[in-house]
């Protein structure tokens, strides 16, 4: 069984940032994605950052240069540090595990930019 665990949102004022953390635990193949997406109110799922097993992140346009993504694959964990934040980045925050056909989530966090 596979389980995957968010950890790290809260509220912050624009220009502020966060930091948010995953660790995934069970039989998992290592050679794996992992990545953030996120629902924002009244949106769809939307993919904000990933990293494909031995590739480059990939990030959306709307958070390039204000969010950096990385993972430490001996440990299935990955993180993501949100800088100079914006009420627009304000959404539930999903970290998102995926090997072959299998496709786990966890139960998100609440991030919410606001003064």
């Amino acid at each position: 069984q596979v389980q995957v665990v968010e950890s790290g949102g809260g509220t912050v004022q624009p220009g502020g940032s966060l930091r948010l953390s995953c660790a995934a635990s069970g039989s998992i193949f290592s050679r794996n994605t992992m990545g953030w997406y996120r629902r924002a109110p009244g949106k769809v799922r939307e993919l904000v950052a990933r990293i494909m097993y031995g590739g480059q992140p990939q990030y959306a346009d709307s958070v390039k240069g204000r969010f950096i993504i990385s993972r430490v694959y001996a440990n299935h964990t990955v993180y993501l540090q949100m800088n100079n934040l914006e009420p627009a980045d304000t959404a539930v925050y999903y970290c998102n595990l995926l090997f072959g056909t299998a496709n786990y989530w966890g139960q998100g966090t609440q991030v919410t930019v606001s003064t």
